[in-house]
């Protein structure tokens, strides 16, 4: 009796053993939505942006899974971050200094909104509360030639432009001092 009691915990340690190196196999293979940042460092200003950039896999991306006139949060999982040490203007309009959750609202036509809010580490979406908004302003976006399957922030040191490029859309700002 007391030799199956030994087999048996050591079955329940074998069988351990095998989930735990199964499971860490599965979160070896890479997430889906990796964790990418911006930094950019222009004119005395550095400008940071982290995100997880999902991938578009065939999908219809916008008015299929990105809903047109809703809060979204820019990249995927936690809420995308916007960080300036200095203050700035966004397409004109002041900001200050500080770090913020970056939302855009697509819109079916016409100008999308970019949001920045000062509850800067949030999960998606979810928790957004537009009395926060440090800032929203309206930008017209362009259309892309090429599907870009993964979102991405980049910068563009001689326009002093931010800007979102994710399947055939490109979402631009002007980040001046």
């Amino acid at each position: 009796m007391n030799y199956s009691l030994k087999n048996e915990a050591f079955l329940r340690h074998l069988l351990t053993f095998f989930f735990c190196i199964s499971l860490s196999s599965v979160f070896a293979q890479g997430k889906p939505s990796p964790a990418k940042s911006l930094e950019a460092k222009v004119d005395g200003l550095t400008i940071k942006m982290d995100y997880s950039s999902p991938a578009v896999k065939g999908r219809k991306i916008w008015g299929g899974l990105e809903a047109y006139d809703k809060v979204w949060r820019a990249g995927a999982n936690e809420a995308t971050t916007f960080e300036v040490d200095k203050a700035v203007k966004i397409n004109g309009k002041a900001l200050p200094a500080g770090k913020y959750s970056f939302f855009i609202i697509p819109k079916e036509s016409g100008d999308w909104t970019i949001i920045f809010n000062t509850v800067a580490e949030q999960w998606g979406a979810y928790k957004y509360d537009e009395s926060k908004d440090a800032l929203r302003v309206d930008v017209k976006t362009e259309s892309l030639d090429a599907t870009q399957e993964r979102l991405e922030y980049q910068f563009d040191e001689k326009a002093k432009e931010v800007a979102m490029v994710w399947e055939k859309v490109k979402v631009p700002f002007k980040v001046t001092m």
